[in-house]
């Protein structure tokens, strides 16, 4: 009988300590898929300026998004909902500009735009990517903290459930299709 409690007592504490090892390994990768997010968000930050100044000879009203662009940058962190808000509106800022890019057919033929929107397009497709892992990764942890019985190590250890990230891409709009000037 004290065999058996030993031999239970000693599977539960592996159990408990496997699993516990789970949770850290998960919400490392969730970390771990943000950083890819943030490093792409860099980039889209560190090009849009040059986007804007190549357009603001062309529609000097658009420099709003120069300034959006600068405000988040310097803005404290934030939390999902509210990033993933402020990323959408800066996918539509540039979704506007590239709309309003069919109105200057010397903007469009220009290489600086082209090679600009080349640029944003491959960005944006590297931020879908790394989006998709990072909600691939949240899933698979809130699986683990919220399915049971992993939940009872995870509240005994402070493990929470991470949000999902979802955002509009300035590629994703309905846009009209822009040629830039190729035939």
């Amino acid at each position: 009988m004290t065999y058996t409690l030993v031999f239970l007592a000693l599977a539960v504490l592996a159990w408990a300590v496997w699993t516990f090892n789970r949770l850290i390994r998960n919400r490392n990768r969730v970390d771990e898929a943000w950083a890819g997010i943030d490093v792409q968000l860099q980039r889209r930050y560190d090009l849009v300026p040059n986007l804007v100044s190549t357009v603001k000879g062309y529609v000097s009203h658009e420099s709003k998004v120069l300034e959006r662009v600068t405000r988040l940058r310097g803005q404290p962190e934030m939390d999902l909902p509210q990033r993933a808000q402020q990323e959408t509106g800066l996918s539509r800022s540039i979704g506007r500009l590239f709309a309003l890019a069919e109105d200057y057919p010397e903007l469009k033929a220009s290489d600086g735009f082209r090679q600009l929107h080349e640029s944003l397009v491959e960005i944006e497709e590297h931020l879908q990517y790394a989006r998709r892992y990072y909600n691939g990764s949240v899933r698979d942890n809130n699986n683990l903290v919220e399915g049971f019985p992993s939940m009872l190590i995870a509240r005994l250890f402070g493990f929470i459930s991470a949000s999902f990230f979802e955002i509009e891409l300035a590629s994703q709009r309905s846009a009209p299709e822009i040629s830039l000037g190729q035939t």
